[in-house]
């Protein structure tokens, strides 16, 4: 198997018509339980994303729970962030006694508080992938992960800090390698996913990102300098500095959010394009005019809407996600077997409770 038609190895036959009932709906129940249905909310969504979504010659199926979710949740607040909380009320035990070893424990405390939390979010990252996977069913099969993840936690924590500290040069070495660490875990029946990224092609992108801000200063205070009245006039132009730093403001934050998106569609396509599984290799075609609409399209959605237009964001998401997700190369449906790796027992608690979840 592997012959598939023009339409690609992948396709998305959902529309915000037939969505519309199920977010309404997800919405309204979400409203009158004070939030709680949110997790079987997330999981009706899911469901019908995936049976929307064609690999090859079947539709995915999403068999997770509402309950496994909710369950990951609450695991999660009684076992870490109750914890958590008690070394805050120690901290703050230890800053009231005012003597210098108090405070440098203390001291001590936050930043382990920190580096904590930091690790967390990677293991979070990770076990959301693991989730995912295992409960997503293509032809009765599924993917997985036999690692816990807390490894990946604390290779997250020191490259990224490894990334940032090199005076930020570093961020993309990090967020590829991280990528290729997370993907190389994980599986799908019995093929195991293969990822060689490499930062070759992004570091330009980057480094105009990352000189962007100081270019952009220097023009600014440039333009004060000659903006400012050179004869004895001492009338203050307040007026033509207030649109001048109007327009700076304006300029920073939008062409530095234009490049932050080049860098990031550049990103995700090297990334992507460095995935395989078995003799299937993938590709990802969005550049950043095809982000730029998104996003665009998103926040228009939700302004016009006064809001309600946000339970949409995960349909436009995976809509976007799919279609223009490619696949090259074949796939032998005999040689598929189930995975044979432990599928995790509760839900995405980590990944929820550090607000990470993008559907």
């Amino acid at each position: 198997m592997g012959q598939y038609d023009d339409r690609g190895a992948f396709e998305f036959y959902g529309t915000w018509r037939d969505y519309a009932p199920i977010a309404f709906t997800n919405l309204l129940l979400t409203i009158v339980t004070f939030g709680l249905y949110n997790f079987w909310a997330r999981t009706r969504t899911r469901r019908y994303l995936w049976s929307q979504t064609r690999f090859i010659d079947e539709r995915l199926e999403w068999t997770g729970t509402g309950g496994e979710l909710f369950l990951g949740y609450i695991v999660v607040m009684a076992a870490i962030f109750l914890p958590l909380a008690g070394v805050q009320l120690l901290m703050a035990g230890l800053a009231t006694r005012g003597s210098p070893e108090a405070i440098a424990a203390a001291l001590s405390l936050f930043f382990l508080l920190y580096l904590t939390l930091f690790a967390l979010g990677g293991v979070a990252i990770f076990r959301a992938l693991r989730y995912r996977l295992s409960r997503t069913f293509w032809h009765g099969i599924r993917g997985g992960s036999d690692d816990p993840g807390f490894r990946f936690g604390l290779s997250y924590l020191w490259r990224m800090a490894v990334g940032i500290l090199a005076l930020g040069l570093l961020v993309p070495w990090a967020l590829v390698s991280l990528w290729n660490k997370r993907w190389n875990a994980m599986s799908f029946g019995p093929f195991a996913f293969v990822s060689r990224g490499t930062t070759n092609g992004l570091i330009g992108r980057y480094l105009l990102f990352y000189l962007m801000p100081i270019l952009l200063v220097i023009a600014g205070i440039a333009a004060v300098v000659m903006a400012a009245p050179s004869g004895p006039d001492p009338r203050a132009p307040g007026l033509g500095f207030a649109l001048l730093f109007a327009a700076f403001y304006i300029t920073f934050f939008v062409l530095l959010g234009l490049i932050a998106l080049s860098f990031y569609s550049a990103y995700f396509r090297k990334v992507v394009g460095a995935l395989s599984l078995g003799d299937l290799e993938f590709e990802f075609t969005a550049r950043t005019g095809d982000w730029l609409k998104l996003m665009l399209g998103t926040i228009a959605l939700v302004v016009c809407t006064l809001g309600i237009g946000s339970i949409f964001i995960g349909y436009r998401n995976w809509a976007f996600f799919v279609r223009h997700l490619r696949a090259y190369g074949t796939l032998d449906l005999d040689q598929f077997t189930q995975s044979t790796t432990r599928a995790p027992g509760q839900g995405e608690g980590l990944f929820d409770a550090f607000d990470m979840g993008a559907f």
